[in-house]
């Protein structure tokens, strides 16, 4: 079933998919790989924002226990909220990364030249038509659903400077639980999820110039042994297949993401605070128009190094 949905083929990366999993749990069956590795997922599942949180005294040079630890967090529930004291610099945001693996960049349209973009309120201009650059709450997303199969988002930074003074929380969900659930109601909900024109996005233009063309792909895949999300809960400028199974898996995902067990976690990013992960489903409520909210955003075409489930205990590997 993975065959034609591992993204790995189309980025070309040998080196990962070096791997080979005797055990390997996304073969889209409820077999003994898969019901281990749900056990570990689902017992290694935060229950709170706040267990999330490592404390960094230096964001461009994490000493040894700190990198351990948010690669541990990581690697369980697909993210960390690190905090840290003093002015971060733009150039603090690419170290961080750097010193997890998070090295290739993703140069988006409306991106800063260094691609560690500065988020914030845009009156006007081209920022401003983009929701991200604006007040208004953000839907489940996960970063870079609008790529092309070449430049898959798989890890991000989001840091904040300044929160809104009301506001603008945030709320996310390892994307790996939502798989599981797909997986506990109907395991053909993940076959239709993982097939190549699972969920277009429609090409975008700017005053009838096309910025991007249209983007066709699944919306969970394999990357080098591990699972990969690509998915946006926004009903417009949006196209889903046509097909029964992909309705219910929609409908599953909605009811999840809404009220689901575990709950998504929310939590308001303080300055100082930030969010480095495996590109997990997130989201972002609204907030006063007015507020001097900023953050720093740095997306990577990497997964942050060092926590692929394939290092965990209750597996083996071979290669």
């Amino acid at each position: 079933m993975v065959t034609g949905t591992d993204l790995a083929a189309a980025i070309g990366s040998t080196k990962e998919t070096a791997l080979r999993r005797v055990d390997f749990p996304f073969s889209g069956k409820p077999d003994q790989a898969f019901k281990t590795w749900r056990d570990w997922k689902l017992s290694s599942a935060p229950r709170d924002a706040a267990s999330q949180i490592v404390e960094v005294s230096d964001l461009r040079e994490p000493s040894a226990s700190e990198a351990a630890k948010i690669r541990d967090l990581c690697r369980r529930a697909n993210f960390a909220i690190y905090a840290t004291q003093g002015t971060v610099a733009k150039q603090g945001i690419a170290r961080l990364g750097a010193a997890f693996g998070l090295e290739r960049l993703d140069i988006t349209h409306c991106a800063d030249d260094d691609a560690v973009t500065e988020l914030k309120v845009e009156a006007d201009g081209q920022r401003a038509t983009y929701i991200p650059y604006s007040n208004r709450p953000l839907s489940w997303h996960t970063d870079g659903y609008y790529n092309a199969a070449s430049e898959q988002v798989r890890g991000f930074i989001l840091h904040c400077l300044q929160p809104a003074e009301a506001g603008g929380e945030s709320l996310v969900l390892d994307p790996d639980l939502a798989y599981i659930r797909l997986m506990d109601v109907n395991p053909d909900y993940v076959s239709a999820m993982m097939e190549p024109d699972a969920m277009t996005i429609p090409e975008n233009l700017e005053a009838g110039r096309l910025v991007r063309a249209a983007v066709s792909g699944p919306v969970y895949s394999v990357i080098g042994g591990d699972l990969h999300m690509r998915y946006s809960a926004r009903k417009r400028n949006i196209s889903w297949k046509d097909d029964s199974r992909i309705d219910g898996a929609k409908s599953v995902l909605d009811t999840l993401l809404d009220e689901g067990s575990p709950a998504p976690l929310r939590f308001r990013l303080e300055p100082g605070q930030g969010i480095i992960c495996n590109n997990v489903l997130h989201r972002r409520t609204g907030f006063d128009a007015q507020s001097d909210r900023l953050f720093f955003r740095a997306r990577y075409l990497d997964r942050v190094s060092g926590t692929s489930w394939q290092g965990e205990p209750p597996f083996h590997q071979t290669v």
